[in-house]
């Protein structure tokens, strides 16, 4: 999502007192989205889960604003910045009339208010892009500076990012986290309306908006289906306008409909098996390889997808800066794997599979992954848990191995690495408790390079160090299959699983 040049000095147009809304005479506009997420929070610091990244930049203004299709940020809340020529001090300076959605001004106190405590706050689930800030500081109601404690060339792209957004300062104070949590008072485009856990959320036009004419639809709805073929039957009705990753089966049959379209947006998700490495048989190297080798991932990604998703060879995803296409992938080897069961002493032993219900490609996945592993040894069981219990058995280490996916919010590979490789920061390696001190010294060392020659050097070495401990088993690249009723214009999700619903309109 960041742009490949950084600007000195960016400018943007000014903000407007309030956006136009619907009158009584007028009938509202409504997209509805269908998603296998569930909604979990509204308070952008508390979670990195998708169905929760999805809400927030619907409901939370950031210092940077993406294009609609991630590729270029360019001037949020802030109309222009600057930048030392050490890249250790940067400013931000404020539109003019910027205000909440309780029709409060937003100043630089609620910028300096939300990043200490997107970066200190116990509650704040993925601080580590904003560690590297020294300081931060109001000089003016609308000037905010950051101090860093040296270069850190992902910085610019971290304040775009999806827990970045610009929170009230007083309404956090005055209702109490668990409150604001529920009923935020927000800065981005989108205001709640009502929230139904494990439901819908019923988003309405903040008419205290700054984009002038933004957002186009009154009012937007995230409706929770987890089951796949509920989603497609839904869209195939009309009952929706979006059905959100819809299985790889149904994308022909859909994509040939004159009202429905299936683009097959470019993402940076990576689909993985995760494996605990606190479970003391998944700590042995040589189990985990014989996992890899006993997994036919070209049959996987040909079964799953229809050949629609690339096979991946990397722990990063392709899309990212300094991925290493030259990485030899872990070869599919049964003998092999079967050899290194042996050796280990775990021949015969159990293995436990855990995958979210619901879902039909999940599911797909892990029943390949069940007999592919059985055939080599293991006697492996899958347990399917729903996604809550899921996420907290994972974060708990309270498993053994499960096929999921993760995506990276920017194209530097930087918050990759310490999202899901590196065990000093923040996220256990994406709760594998994967640790290697070479790997998060090369990390520290990859952020403060300014040489793009040499970064790439070091991420080629953190890639080939995590292929070979097989901190992850990498299954393949896939392109997001989200289904859109052609009734829709301007909606599309970008690489970081934002969605440009601010420039949507749609003709019923």
């Amino acid at each position: 999502m960041v742009a490949t040049e950084e600007p000195a000095v960016t400018e943007a147009p000014p903000a407007t007192e309030e956006a136009p809304v619907a009158t009584e005479e007028e009938e509202e506009t409504v997209i509805r989205i269908a998603t296998p997420n569930t909604v979990s929070t509204l308070d952008p610091i508390k979670s990195a889960a998708a169905g929760d990244i999805q809400v927030f930049g619907q409901l939370y203004s950031r210092l940077l604003k993406a294009t609609p299709d991630g590729s270029e940020l360019l001037p949020g809340l802030a109309e222009r910045w600057e930048q030392s020529e050490d890249q250790t001090v940067w400013t931000f300076y404020l539109r003019d009339g910027l205000k909440f959605s309780d029709g409060i001004p937003l100043t630089a106190e609620d910028v300096v208010f939300s990043f200490l405590r997107l970066r200190d706050h116990e509650g704040s689930v993925y601080s580590g892009p904003f560690q590297p800030i020294k300081d931060v500081e109001a000089l003016d109601e609308k000037t905010v500076r950051f101090t860093l404690d040296g270069p850190a060339a992902p910085f610019f792209g971290s304040v775009e990012m999806f827990n970045a957004g610009i929170v009230p300062k007083h309404a956090v104070e005055e209702m109490g986290e668990e409150e604001f949590a529920k009923m935020p008072v927000v800065s981005g485009p989108y205001m709640v309306r009502e929230w139904l856990p494990n439901d819908r959320l019923i988003m309405e036009r903040n008419p205290y908006y700054w984009r002038e004419g933004y957002p186009k639809i009154d009012v937007v709805e995230f409706i929770e289906v987890p089951n796949d073929n509920t989603r497609v039957s839904m869209i195939s009705t009309g009952e929706i306008d979006v059905a959100v990753s819809v299985p790889w089966a149904n994308i022909e049959e859909l994509d040939q409909r004159d009202d429905i379209d299936v683009p097959l947006d470019p993402s940076t998700v990576i689909e993985v098996v995760l494996l605990n490495h606190k479970d003391p048989m998944l700590s042995d190297v040589r189990v985990r390889k014989a996992i890899a080798m006993a997994l036919d991932v070209d049959n996987i990604t040909k079964t799953v997808t229809f050949g629609k998703a690339t096979r991946a060879n990397s722990p990063l995803p392709n899309s990212l800066l300094y991925y290493d296409p030259d990485l030899p992938a872990i070869p599919y080897d049964p003998d092999q794997a079967k050899q290194l069961l042996e050796e280990a002493g775990a021949m015969g032993k159990k293995l436990e599979l855990m995958m979210v219900s619901g879902s039909a490609i999940t599911e797909q996945i892990h029943l390949l992954m069940q007999n592919q592993l059985t055939a080599v040894g293991f006697e492996v069981t899958i347990k399917q848990v729903d996604l809550g219990t899921w996420w907290d058995l994972l974060v708990g280490g309270e498993y053994q191995a499960a096929a999921s996916w993760w995506y990276n919010e920017t194209p530097d590979p930087d918050l990759a690495v310490r999202w899901a490789l590196c065990g000093t920061c923040g996220s256990d390696s994406f709760y594998t408790f994967y640790v290697n001190e070479e790997i998060d010294r090369l990390a520290d060392e990859a952020v403060k390079e300014v040489d793009p020659q040499k970064r790439a050097e070091l991420y080629h070495r953190i890639q080939q160090i995590a292929l070979d401990e097989v901190a992850q088993i990498p299954l393949y690249y896939p392109p997001y299959t989200n289904a859109y009723s052609t009734a829709i214009q301007g909606l599309m999700m970008n690489p970081a699983i934002q969605w440009s619903l601010e420039e949507a309109t749609i003709t019923r």
